[in-house]
């Protein structure tokens, strides 16, 4: 059974988002800001799948706790749904610049909410995978092992989200094709009624720089279509 935290202040989201996640067979933890979040997420032993974080909360706000997320290794790669009231596209892609793999503007439908828990679900574990998709992918010192969701540059573990490594996975799975950033939103997400394309754009930038610190960009912009996988070449060429 997946387990996902919640973390809201607000009484009545937090009960709206239980009851329709425990409906379809979750298993629900509730905390009413972001220092409680933070608590249950470094005191449990067991693993917590996904985190609905509201952005806006007292100690510790959501843009906080994920970036505290992010920089532990514990968590650096679990999945992170915000909520928030505030809808506009800056926003949003704060929120994902930050590590956030989802945003969803209050007030939402129970339903809508439940079909992005587990879209991001299906982008983080093995299932993600389509049929006549590699489980791993390798070109030059880049090796994306798409069902243990784990990325290597070299010898380097990357630590990637799970929307960021469907994105890339997607760019590697047909190298030498461009896709559009519509294309990349359709593999990506699975549910993408606020995606847009400077989102996809947010998740490239984020992949190219925990890469460049190993002195590679993975990713090749085609200026006015889209991206591509870079051509990558061997350790030692």
């Amino acid at each position: 059974m997946r387990h996902v935290l919640i973390a809201d202040d607000e009484a009545r989201i937090r009960e709206v988002v239980q009851f329709a996640l425990e409906r379809e067979g979750f298993r629900v933890t509730t905390t009413i800001d972001g220092g409680a979040a933070l608590e249950v997420l470094t005191g449990r032993s067991e693993p917590i799948d996904l985190v609905v974080l509201d952005v806006m909360m007292p100690v510790a706000d959501g843009l906080e706790v994920c970036r505290r997320m992010r920089a532990d290794e514990r968590h650096a790669r679990t999945p992170i749904l915000f909520l928030s009231a505030r809808g506009e596209e800056i926003d949003r892609v704060l929120g994902l610049e930050m590590g956030g793999d989802d945003y969803l503007t209050k007030p939402f439908s129970p339903r809508e909410l439940v079909a992005r828990v587990r879209a991001i679900l299906r982008r983080a574990g093995p299932e993600a995978r389509t049929e006549g998709e590699e489980k791993i992918l390798v070109a030059g010192p880049l090796r994306i092992e798409v069902d243990r969701h784990a990325v290597y540059c070299g010898a380097h573990a990357i630590e990637l989200t799970a929307t960021e490594l469907g994105v890339l996975a997607a760019l590697f799975q047909r190298p030498g094709i461009v896709l559009s950033r519509r294309q990349l939103m359709e593999r990506a997400y699975a549910y993408d009624n606020v995606v847009t394309e400077r989102t996809i754009d947010t998740h490239v930038r984020r992949i190219r720089a925990k890469f460049r610190e190993h002195g590679i960009d993975p990713i090749a912009t085609v200026h006015g279509v889209g991206y591509k996988a870079a051509e990558l070449a061997a350790p030692g060429q």
